[in-house]
């Protein structure tokens, strides 16, 4: 496969199964738990949401189009060379790795009712992204070499101020 189309297809059917997963999915509503104090079932749905706004926040630190694969196929489209990619780490990425797995990691579990849908839902995509992390984490050492090696020393993966 073309390296100019590889992320942008890898993006188009990661939609599609999230897209299918959506719509197939049949709810489990057995709870697991339920916070009944309603101050407290706030402030976990405020961390749920502050794990969405740190998958936002984190998105807009990199490039949008490079990250959805869109700024690949336009470079190839217009027969020009895309940029050899450089080492960065804006804002929360020198506090955490992976911000955005963070994000989703803390949206997901942070639930004032925990279903067992969501648990299961919840768990999965927990697992996948730890997959993710395997993946990516391979792929930057063999992009960025001994400078990415650096950063995992110093930043951790998952919990912002710990060392890799």
């Amino acid at each position: 496969m073309s390296p100019a189309i590889e992320r942008s297809t890898y993006v188009l059917f990661a939609s599609l199964a999230l897209i299918l997963l959506m719509w197939q999915w049949r709810p489990i509503t057995e709870v697991v738990w339920q916070l009944a104090d309603p101050k407290l079932a706030l402030a976990v749905q405020a961390v749920s949401f502050l794990g969405w706004g740190i998958v936002l926040l984190s998105t807009f630190l990199i490039n949008h189009f490079e990250l959805f694969g869109l700024q690949q196929v336009t470079m190839n489209l217009a027969g020009r060379a895309a940029a050899k990619p450089h080492f960065k780490t804006p804002l929360l990425y020198k506090v955490v790795r992976h911000p955005i797995y963070l994000g989703f990691i803390i949206a997901f579990w942070a639930a004032p009712v925990m279903t067992y849908g969501h648990l299961l839902f919840a768990a999965v995509t927990t697992a996948y992204i730890f997959v993710g992390i395997a993946l990516e984490e391979r792929d930057m050492i063999t992009l960025f070499g001994d400078e990415y090696r650096r950063y995992r020393q110093q930043v951790g993966m998952l919990m912002p101020f710990r060392r890799g």
